[in-house]
């Protein structure tokens, strides 16, 4: 009856300046007014839930997150310990990436913390065993950035082989004008050993197919693929002419490349890292370009990012970048949703759409 009342007269009435006004109108019998206060929606019960993001990483991402919540930027407090102690019981969510996410003891500081929401494909700065004591959720943002990063990896292994960035340095030098460049490396049918084949390994793989490159890899476990596989990392190097990190960082992976790998795969040898930059032994690494028992690397991550060697800035047969592995604006944007969706599928009891935890 309501219904149908409202439906005849909504040509009549003007709609209401805000969610929270009540709606006035005339019944049919009486005339007298009726007066209905809608439900809440849930972007108006959202603007109240703390959300702690913990550094800048998108400025999309970061607006939103303004308008749809209470947002805290961790950046910006002065004394993190005295504002996690003021905030404690306002905070329900975090937000966090590949350089900062949630570890115990900020776990721990926030009692009413309900779920993590990472900016990232990428869980090492999660602390997943606690967020599952303290039955905290985890989110993350696979697939829509397995192109991006599968894209760069290709373009590592082609900028270091063809020496693209040293090329581009020559003729912006003027230094053509004086003789060509020296030869370089091809790189169709190189054999590529990728250590990790995920989502983003398999995509690499796929990619380096088309390329006529044999592809092997090494996992936890044998996968179902015709890609040859091996058991130990040495292996994979042993056979391989370039060596690709794509795995997760876990403390079984962590400088899972180190000196024995690097001397197997030897001074025409390439390491393409485009995982964390724990998977390598950076020391050994450095080490091994320096004195020429390596043959090249194509590195997109590092140890202590964005601390990066110095002695690597000299290098022709070195490709440096700044962690841009999914930095596009497509992708950045796509990850961002995810982000947002997941807390907004958390506060509105629904399910999450990238669960982890």
């Amino acid at each position: 009856m309501l219904a149908t009342l409202w439906r005849r007269a909504a040509p009549h009435l003007s709609r209401p300046s805000h969610p929270r006004a009540a709606l006035t109108i005339l019944t049919s019998h009486s005339l007298t007014s009726t007066t209905i206060t809608p439900t809440p929606s849930p972007a108006a019960k959202m603007d109240a839930i703390g959300v702690l993001m913990m550094c800048p990483m998108n400025s999309y991402l970061e607006q939103e997150l303004d308008k749809r919540f209470k947002l805290f930027r961790y950046w910006t407090q002065p004394n993190h310990t005295e504002f996690l102690s003021q905030q404690a019981d306002s905070i329900r969510a975090v937000v966090g990436n590949a350089s900062a996410g949630a570890n115990a003891d900020l776990i721990d500081a926030l009692p009413k913390l309900e779920i993590v929401s990472c900016f990232s494909v990428g869980l090492d700065k999660v602390d997943l065993t606690r967020c599952k004591e303290k039955g905290v959720r985890v989110t993350n943002t696979p697939d829509v950035l397995t192109d991006d990063v599968a894209d760069l990896a290709i373009g590592l292994m082609l900028a270091v082989l063809r020496r693209i960035c040293v090329c581009d340095k020559y003729v912006r030098s003027g230094a053509w004008k004086l003789g060509d460049f020296k030869l370089t490396t091809k790189f169709s049918g190189k054999r590529i050993g990728i250590i990790g084949l995920g989502r983003i390994g398999l995509a690499i793989a796929q990619r380096a197919a088309a390329f006529d490159c044999p592809i092997s890899y090494h996992s936890r476990s044998k996968k179902a693929t015709n890609h040859t596989y091996y058991s130990s990392v040495v292996e994979l190097a042993s056979n391989s002419d370039i060596l690709v990190i794509a795995c997760a960082l876990t403390p079984e992976t962590t400088r899972i490349v180190n000196r024995e790998v690097i001397d197997a795969l030897g001074p025409k040898g390439v390491v393409i890292n485009i995982g964390r930059g724990p998977h390598v032994d950076e020391a050994e690494l450095v080490a091994a370009l320096v004195e020429g028992r390596l043959g090249g690397a194509g590195l997109d991550v590092f140890e202590k990012e964005p601390e990066v060697p110095e002695q690597l800035f000299g290098l022709e047969n070195v490709v440096l970048l700044p962690h841009v592995g999914s930095g596009t604006e497509e992708t950045r944007t796509a990850m961002a949703d995810l982000v947002l969706g997941n807390l907004e599928a958390h506060f509105s009891s629904k399910p999450l759409l990238t669960p982890v935890v």
